[in-house]
């Protein structure tokens, strides 16, 4: 669903964010992105969802090219920043319908997600509310329910748990579990190394912008060792 062969990207300046990355994201993977502040993660996703050009290599999203053919690759990706920004003069419904108009969403089928995905976050009550009066919580799960609405083939998601409630946090991991039951893939960077540890199927580590450890987590995960003993003993090793 994903596949990044030998991404390299660099800042002005001449810092090198990204170097030489590749990764295979499949249909059915709830993938973890990890490293420190400053590793790279964010140059990464930026890249994939073509917030940002890249210097060398090459990105597919359903085996089309981001460069080539960006348009086809956003209309089945679906991006979770890390902070939401959202405009703040329209209410939560209005934001939605304009998201599911981009998309090209059906009424039915936006009011359908709409009502589902809001009764799970909690959010249906503050809908009809501007965006303006929400808390980043409440901004992050309008985030969310934006980025479910057309029904994406990849989700990319940026510390997508900052900010959530811990019943929002929850709902997210389980929203997150059947999308991938049906056939999606998921892509996400973290901090919270156990939460990736029991969530995601496989899980790479960046540092300084290089892939060093990438596999699946059962195993990278080996008896009597966790998530967090892996990355830091890579950490020691770098």
């Amino acid at each position: 669903m994903l596949s990044i062969r030998n991404l390299t990207k660099t800042y002005p300046g001449g810092k090198v964010a990204v170097s030489d990355l590749s990764l295979d994201i499949e249909a059915g993977d709830i993938y973890g992105f990890i490293g420190h502040n400053g590793a790279g993660k964010t140059s990464a996703i930026k890249a994939i969802v073509g917030i940002h050009d890249f210097d060398g290599g090459e990105i597919f999203i359903d085996g089309k090219s981001v460069k080539d053919e960006p348009m086809a690759c956003k209309s089945v990706t679906a991006y979770i920043p890390d902070n939401p920004d959202i405009y703040d003069y329209l209410t939560g419904i209005q934001y939605l319908n304009f998201i599911a108009d981009v998309f090209g969403v059906s009424k039915k089928d936006r009011q359908e997600r709409i009502a589902r995905y809001a009764d799970l976050l909690e959010l249906t009550s503050a809908l009809g509310d501007s965006v303006s009066s929400y808390s980043h919580g409440m901004k992050q799960k309008l985030t969310v329910i934006s980025a479910l609405i057309h029904e994406p083939k990849l989700l990319v998601l940026d510390e997508p748990f900052v900010g959530l409630d811990p019943k929002a946090t929850v709902t997210l991991k389980e929203i997150m579990r059947e999308m991938c039951q049906k056939g999606a893939a998921i892509f996400f960077s973290t901090h919270v190394l156990d939460v990736a540890e029991r969530l995601c199927t496989k899980v790479a580590i960046i540092r300084d912008g290089k892939l060093v450890v990438s596999g699946r987590t059962e195993e990278l995960v080996r008896e009597g060792c966790s998530l967090e003993d892996v990355f830091m003993e890579v950490d020691k090793n770098a």
